[in-house]
């Protein structure tokens, strides 16, 4: 376990305060380190301001609440000078599965012309391979008075670094201080000095390592449970074909001592997991071919999902000749892309249903506990008004309030194995 040592940094600006950057200003803040969170969104800046937080995450509001009273924590739109930048900005993939860089290259922008010489940027931001080269050519075109050192082992007057995040929404308070980070900087002191910040918090092992493989670690990690996701997904719907409970197959299998077969469920979401492997794929499209057919398998499930509420739609009209499609109410139970959170990025539950309501010709309903309200074209109702007035059942995301009740009576789309 590594000790948390006292920090040079007197001042850590965090660009981005979303579900990893706030959580990681508040952490820094908690310390009685001085930290500037920086963010585009206003809404986001002002609920900060009043020591309130603007997603869900626990224990997270007693950090920032803290944290803005004693002063340690500020939040604003424009950056400002400081000793440390974490950039911790979105990096989506546009529509042909090519990484966007923009936030990136315009967190970037922002930042260098306060910076000075000495000052520590990381990118935390989950990058595609080569990422963190590309930050320091856009800092050094900005500020061509600082040596920028922009390739491996050059020396200069900023020390830039990669270091990923790897935490779990829901426990990222706790694994922000006990995980191990991989720190890769542009060079030796790069990699020293990023150490030298983040033990101001950490607990685990500041393991050090070059740009591009720290890039890479956190893309191998996530590609990984993506092939291993993708073959529990494949085998749920080769079960369905042969008619087998999938979920008490995997648990037999799983009784072999060498063998840990993952749940499947109805796709992949997240800004993790459905994203990364496409940055090694895009690197590389023509050795990655055991990483895209997981991503394939992987975003092809919320199809055979929807495929299966429209035959239960079918089954209930056989049933119920009175009715019609429109008579029937399909009730989505989660949107979240895991269970018990409010995180709705990259979700196939929330796909799942909108799809529905644009393709079944059925009234949609939807349950999500962790939300107060969806701008969407479905009606979100409370847990006892969708059983009361749900004809199908479509179990999406196992959200611990799901699991003490089930219906007991009706036609049941359940792809995770709860109900």
């Amino acid at each position: 376990m590594t000790k948390m040592l006292p920090s040079s940094f007197q001042t850590v600006s965090v660009i981005g305060l979303g579900y990893i950057g706030l959580p990681t200003a508040a952490m820094f803040a908690s310390r009685k380190t001085h930290v500037i969170g920086v963010d585009v969104n206003q809404h986001a800046v002002d609920t900060i301001n009043e020591g309130k937080i603007h997603i869900v995450e626990p224990d997270l509001d007693m950090l920032v609440g803290a944290a803005v009273t004693a002063g340690y924590l500020k939040a604003t739109t424009t950056p400002e000078p400081a000793d440390a930048f974490l950039v911790a900005v979105p990096t989506p993939f546009k529509g042909n599965n090519e990484p966007d860089l923009s936030y990136i290259e315009a967190a970037t922008k922002a930042i260098a012309p306060v910076l000075k010489k000495g000052d520590l940027i990381v990118l935390e931001s989950t990058s595609p391979v080569g990422a963190t080269e590309q930050m320091s050519e856009w800092i050094a075109e900005a500020r061509p008075d600082l040596m920028v050192p922009v390739n491996e082992g050059q020396k200069g007057d900023l020390y830039i670094a990669h270091c990923p995040e790897r935490v779990l929404p829901g426990q990222v308070v706790r694994e922000l201080v006990d995980n191990d980070r991989v720190i890769g900087g542009i060079n030796r002191e790069s990699s020293e000095k990023a150490v030298e910040l983040y033990k101001t918090f950490v607990m685990g092992e500041c393991i050090i390592t070059n740009a591009r493989t720290a890039e890479m670690a956190k893309l191998t990690e996530n590609a990984s449970r993506d092939v291993s996701i993708a073959f529990a997904n494949e085998l749920s719907v080769i079960c369905d074909e042969l008619d087998i409970n999938v979920w008490e197959l995997i648990e037999l299998a799983n009784r072999h001592p060498r063998v840990n077969i993952l749940q499947p469920g109805p796709g992949v979401g997240g800004h993790c997991i459905a994203v990364d492997p496409w940055f090694i794929v895009s690197k590389t499209p023509e050795k990655a071919k055991l990483i895209r057919q997981a991503r394939e398998t992987n975003d092809s499930k919320p199809a055979w999902v929807i495929d299966k509420v429209n035959e239960k739609v079918e089954q209930f009209l056989a049933d119920n000749p009175n009715k019609k499609r429109e008579d029937v109410t399909v009730a989505c139970f989660g949107l979240s892309f895991k269970p018990d959170i409010d995180d709705l990025r990259e979700s196939p539950a929330l796909h799942i249903t909108r799809t529905l309501v644009n393709t079944l010709g059925c009234k949609i309903i939807a349950v999500e506990p962790n939300v107060e309200s969806v701008k969407e074209d479905f009606e979100l109702v409370n847990l006892d008004t969708a059983f009361s007035k749900a004809d199908v059942y479509v179990l999406l995301v196992d959200h611990y309030q799901f699991k003490r009740f089930k219906p007991s009576a009706g036609f049941v789309v359940g792809t995770k194995g709860i109900w």
